[in-house]
Order: structure tokens, then sequence, then C-alpha cells
């Protein structure tokens, strides 16, 4: 009683076409060349002075002043933090302000 449905040609041809398709591609680890890694630096000697001259500042102040991505930025007052250059002095939740350190 219950049998297969019996499919249009036109069906057929586009089931046959989405397999052919798939033959064609490659896994997407596999070969091809290697993407090149970007690096994008924050100059220090700007970024510096900027964090001086302001009371305090937040990534996305630094990334906006200094035409980089903020996550670069975000790096970079990380890394003062370590230095101790800067200190974080308030914010929450990732979005924090920092202040440089007064010698």
């Amino acid at each position: 009683m219950g049998g297969t449905k019996k499919v249009s040609p036109a069906k057929q041809e586009k089931s046959q076409g989405a397999k052919d398709s798939k033959k064609g591609k490659k896994d997407r680890g596999e070969g091809g060349p290697a993407k090149a890694e970007i690096t994008v630096m924050v100059n220090e000697q700007q970024a510096m002075k900027i964090i001086k001259n302001a009371k305090v500042v937040t990534a996305h102040d630094l990334a906006r002043q200094t035409g980089v991505k903020i996550s670069a930025a975000n790096t970079f007052l990380k890394e003062s933090v370590k230095k101790g250059t800067t200190k974080r002095v308030g914010g929450y939740s990732g979005h924090y302000i920092y202040q440089v350190v007064s010698s």
C-alpha cells in the first residue's frame, strides 16, 4: 500500500544538482593557503600622551583617539596596568576606567 512518492522531473534535477555541488566542496579545515595573522599595535607614545592629558580614560576613548580597534586599546591598557604606568580606578563588567599613576 504505502510506497515512495513519485518525484517530478524538476525536483529530480534539483536534488541531483544539490548532490553534485556537495561533492565539489572541500572540508573547511583542509588545504588552501593559511590566513595571515594581522596584529594591530597601539603607538605607545601617542597612547601615553592621551592618557596623561586626560583625567581618566576608557578603552573606547583610547581606541577612538588612536584609531585602533577597542580590543587593541583594551589590551594596551591591561598591559600598562601590569607595567605599573596606569591603574584601574573604576568601572564594571569589562568596561573599566583607567588613570595614569602619579609619580
